[in-house]
């Protein structure tokens, strides 16, 4: 299996021609160097395919797919649901997600949400290159900003599992496969006493203290995400 791995979002199969984007192009010709008839891969939700380079034509890669180097896989929902935060930080928490196994991103606003609004085409460019670099077959995808309650009230059939700092509880229990599990992590100034009693009436939901010291935002993303992987695997 080649180490090089492209995100392609159209359907693959043995055989099928393409060519890449500029950009795609750009990095397996200047940045890795490859040239005509040697292999890469490339990856959807379809599975992972070798795939060797026809022909160079004005900087756009034309390539071949080879053979079907990995089925797709059914993964668990597992959703992340936070407040943004500010770009560098936010850049490491998209890809750390990725990594850990995020399939949907809810940035959401609250009372106390400092940053307001993101870069969706920054982000989705984010997740790809960590979805590559990380061996994944999928990419999460992130939706449109929204209020906290919004999102409640919208999303009812899920494990709702809250990163509470003012609880005592440290374990949690998933108990329904079937239902995604969506971890709610707060602004950096935490959920005002009104938005935390929204929280804890949501039906099902289970609080849970991460550390018994207040974490950063993405350090809590990181830590709640690894303890879900740990009791779902």
């Amino acid at each position: 299996m080649s180490n090089i791995r492209l995100f392609y979002s159209e359907s693959l199969s043995n055989n099928f021609s393409g060519k890449l984007n500029k950009d795609q192009s750009r990095y397996l010709t200047s940045v890795m160097r490859l040239k005509t008839n040697q292999e890469f891969s490339l990856f959807n939700k379809s599975g992972e395919w070798n795939t060797k380079i026809l022909s160079i034509n004005k900087g756009i890669v034309e390539f071949e797919v080879q053979n079907q180097l990995r089925k797709s896989i059914q993964e668990r929902e597992i959703w992340l649901v936070f407040a943004p935060i500010k770009s560098n930080y936010f850049n490491f928490m998209l890809q750390k997600a990725t990594e850990i196994g995020v399939t949907k991103l809810f940035p959401i606003t609250t009372e106390r949400t400092i940053v307001r609004k993101i870069n969706e085409d920054r982000s989705n460019k984010i997740l790809i290159e960590a979805a590559e670099q990380s061996n994944r077959l999928t990419v999460p995808s992130i939706e449109k900003i929204q209020k906290l309650e919004k999102f409640l009230i919208e999303n009812k059939n899920i494990n709702l599992v809250f990163g509470d700092l003012n609880t005592e509880n440290k374990k949690i229990e998933l108990n329904d496969p079937f239902k995604p599990i969506a971890v709610l992590i707060g602004p950096e100034g935490d959920f005002s006493e009104a938005e935390r009693t929204k929280i804890l009436e949501f039906n099902g939901v289970q609080s849970i203290k991460l550390n018994n010291n207040i974490l950063r935002s993405e350090t809590a993303v990181i830590s709640s995400l690894s303890i879900i992987n740990y009791l779902i695997n």
